[in-house]
């Protein structure tokens, strides 16, 4: 049981251990060690997962330690995995590992209607957890070649990962609350030391309409709203409602320096035409955008001058606010928040072109902005129909 003492305002879990995690290699890497060392359970909840040479290296790891007696439960997106080959779901159910696909409210043959559950996050002995915006594929991760979409995570040991199986349960049980959590999620003794950045307090944050919850969103009002100096908003998929938008501008309007950390290009350049759409509100609001000139960026976070921030699964977007269940964790410890800052102002500087208004307007001739306009729109009412959509053939197994 958790102890109340431990609660701080607003829900926060004091004394809690956090590291903030590279995606790519380090990630990965780190997911294989929490498994390899996993003594009692492992939950792993996430959207995408694709059975290519990633995949099939954590789904190795987690049949290895099923084989050890270790109760593994993976559950993914039934439309975000939707290619994964029936014959790598035989591979992990036939050596142990519990597997289940997230299906929405309604659905036939190929029709759907629901929500998707786009959060990721893995759970280790209710002891360890990581919290990320990274789905478990080659595109995330380091290879040969190839250098990983950017994208963040965040470990953390302590009470807070008992929180977190608690709900990865509630998940996997199709929202109905354990009844057994005293055994189910019951915290085995620390085993590594991960060498973390800070003792934080730290809080789950949920968004999910079928349930009414909205704690995200709130998030991210309250960083707006309460932030005095600057606030650093990541996104790969920046396309802020009307409520974000205003907290920006009264935000601006306080003097606070609002930076906005975008990509450059996306895996569907339609969608970048709609984000781009949206600088012309922002330059005018006097936010700074830096877009990433790397490869795709992906990571989700904000982060504020007092000294919390958020991380996890949740774009600013009405996809994630309004369609998708999503997981963020809340992290307020200003010695964390600044070394955050700072690692993201590096960011800035060596890998990011800032776009400034005046070269901005020049080349946003007519035609680009009709297309960018129209971009928008449609995008818009893609977001509101985010919940239907038409159920694809899997592929042949192999």
């Amino acid at each position: 049981m958790l102890s109340h003492r431990r609660i701080a305002h607003g829900g926060y879990l004091s004394g809690q251990q956090v590291k903030l995690i590279f995606g790519g290699k380090p990630y990965f890497d780190l997911l294989v060690d929490l498994i390899g060392h996993a003594r009692s359970s492992i939950h792993l909840q996430v959207y995408s997962y694709e059975a290519d040479e990633t995949g099939q290296r954590i789904a190795d790891a987690l049949i290895a330690a099923a084989k050890r007696g270790v109760s593994v439960y993976v559950l993914v997106d039934g439309y975000g995995s939707q290619g994964l080959p029936r014959s790598f779901i035989d591979r992990i159910t036939g050596n142990g590992i519990h597997f289940r696909i997230f299906e929405p409210l309604l659905k036939s043959d190929r029709f759907y209607f629901g929500r998707r559950m786009h959060q990721k996050v893995m759970v280790v002995d209710a002891r360890y957890a990581v919290v990320t915006g990274a789905n478990i594929a080659d595109k995330y991760n380091d290879l040969p070649g190839q250098s990983a979409w950017l994208d963040f995570a965040v470990l953390v040991e302590g009470e807070i990962a008992t929180n977190l199986c608690t709900w990865c349960w509630t998940t996997w049980k199709n929202f109905r609350r354990p009844q057994r959590r005293a055994h189910t999620c019951k915290a085995t003794a620390p085993f590594v030391d991960f060498g973390y950045d800070a003792v934080c307090s730290v809080r789950v944050r949920r968004n999910d309409w079928v349930r009414r919850k909205y704690d995200i969103s709130r998030t991210y009002k309250e960083i707006l709203r309460s932030a005095k100096e600057r606030v650093v908003l990541v996104s790969s998929y920046f396309l802020p409602g009307a409520t974000i938008r205003r907290d920006i501008a009264d935000a601006v309007r306080r003097g606070v320096r609002v930076q906005v950390m975008v990509c450059n290009r996306m895996d569907v350049p339609f969608v970048k035409d709609a984000e781009r759409y949206m600088y012309d509100w922002l330059l005018r609001h006097k936010v700074e955008i830096y877009e990433y000139a790397g490869n795709m960026l992906h990571a989700k976070l904000a982060v504020c001058d007092d000294g919390w921030m958020t991380i996890g699964s949740f774009n600013v977007n009405d996809l994630s606010a309004r369609v998708s269940i999503e997981l963020n964790l809340d992290v307020k410890c200003t010695s964390f928040a600044e070394r955050v800052i700072e690692q993201l102002h590096t960011l800035m500087e060596r890998h990011c072109v800032r776009i400034h208004n005046d070269d901005f307007v020049a080349a946003n001739s007519l035609p680009i902005r009709l297309k960018r306009w129209l971009a928008f729109k449609i995008l818009r009412v893609i977001f509101f129909l985010g919940t239907c959509y038409i159920k694809q053939e899997r592929p042949a197994t192999h």
